[in-house]
C-alpha cells in the first residue's frame, strides 16, 4: 500500500502521470462548470477514466467514447459516466454525439483525434473548451490524413483549443496530487488497470494501446 493508504500501483495511474494529466487538462483548460456537458474520447484509458470522474465531481454530464460495448458498460456502471458511444459501431459520429449530447458539448477532452474528434467538434457549443491531450488515432498513420477543416467551427463559436503535456504543470504537481489523493480516499475517484504478465510481453502491451486492448492503465508485471 502507498503512503496515503492506496495500492502502490495507483502511483502509475490515478496518482501518477495519467491522473495528473487528467486533472490539469480538465481543470486548467477545460474549467468545468456545473451543468455543462463533457465528452471524453479514449474514455476507458488511464487518463479518460479520471477525467470523467473529476467532471462528475464538478456537476457535469459526462459522455465517454470508447471502442467496445464492454468498455461503455464499465464506464457507466463503475466510473459514473452518464452516456457512452462505441465509436466502432456508432456509424456517423456527428449524429451519435448529437444524440448523446442534445444540449451540445461544452468541453471536449481529446485523447484520440481523427474521425472521432471530427464528429465531436461539429457539436461544440459557443465558448466550448478543448483540452488537447493526445492524437493516438493518428500516431501510426503512414500518410498525413486530411479531415474536415475545423478552424471555421472554432472561430464562429469562440472555441478555445489548447494542447498540453503534463510536464507544463510540473510546479503544480503537489496541488494535483493532494486533490487526487483526497478524492481517492473519499471514494470519489476510482481506477482500474490491465495487467499483462511477463517482461517479454512488453511489445504486445505497447502495441495493445493502439488497438484499445487496455482498460485503464496498461501495466506489464515482470
Amino acid at each position: 500500500m502507498g503512503e496515503e493508504g492506496v495500492p502502490l500501483h495507483y502511483y502509475l495511474g490515478v496518482l501518477g502521470m495519467p491522473g495528473l494529466t487528467a486533472y490539469f487538462g480538465l481543470m486548467d483548460i477545460g474549467q468545468p462548470k456545473e451543468g455543462e456537458t463533457v465528452v471524453v474520447s479514449g474514455a476507458a484509458g488511464a487518463v479518460g477514466l479520471v477525467v470523467g470522474q473529476i467532471a462528475k465531481i464538478h456537476g457535469c454530464k459526462v459522455v465517454g467514447i470508447a471502442g467496445s460495448d464492454e468498455k461503455i458498460e464499465m464506464l457507466k456502471s463503475e466510473f459514473g459516466y452518464d452516456e457512452g458511444i462505441n465509436y466502432k459501431t456508432a456509424g456517423n459520429m456527428q449524429e451519435a454525439v448529437k444524440k448523446a449530447c442534445p444540449d451540445g458539448v461544452d468541453i471536449y477532452y481529446d485523447n484520440v483525434g481523427g474521425e472521432v474528434s471530427d464528429g465531436v467538434i461539429m457539436n461544440l457549443n459557443f465558448h466550448a473548451r478543448i483540452p488537447l491531450c493526445g492524437q493516438i488515432a493518428l500516431y501510426n498513420s503512414k500518410e498525413t490524413p486530411t479531415g474536415p477543416r475545423i478552424q471555421p467551427m472554432l472561430l464562429t463559436r469562440s472555441v478555445l483549443m489548447k494542447g498540453f503535456i503534463v510536464g507544463n504543470y510540473q510546479d503544480k504537481f503537489p496541488e494535483g496530487m493532494r486533490k487526487l489523493g483526497q478524492w481517492v480516499r473519499e471514494g470519489q475517484v476510482k481506477f482500474t488497470e490491465t495487467i499483462i504478465e511477463g517482461f517479454d510481453q512488453l511489445p504486445e502491451a505497447f502495441l495493445g494501446l493502439f488497438t484499445g486492448k487496455n482498460q485503464g492503465k496498461m501495466i506489464v508485471q515482470a
